[in-house]
């Protein structure tokens, strides 16, 4: 899963080098934390936040079919 995250995300920025997804699991699913760089955060966030809520969307679709959970972050 963080795999796929870093290839959407990296499709979406100007810098890709500084893409970084962190992956934590627990008993009530998979965290993933995106970091890139300050210049590109509004690209990842989107307008009024729209293009990382599809992230998330796509993520827990994917999560769901291998019968779990997800969340996804964009940390500052």
């Amino acid at each position: 899963m963080k795999d796929l995250l870093t290839l959407l995300v990296r499709g979406l920025v100007r810098d890709g080098r500084r893409v970084s997804v962190q992956e934590t699991s627990g008993d009530d699913g998979t965290q993933l934390v995106v970091e890139v760089s300050p210049a590109d955060r509004g690209r990842v966030i989107g307008r009024g936040g729209r293009t990382v809520e599809s992230l998330r969307t796509i993520m827990g679709a994917v999560a769901e079919r291998r019968g779990s959970r997800c969340t996804v972050e964009v940390v500052d």
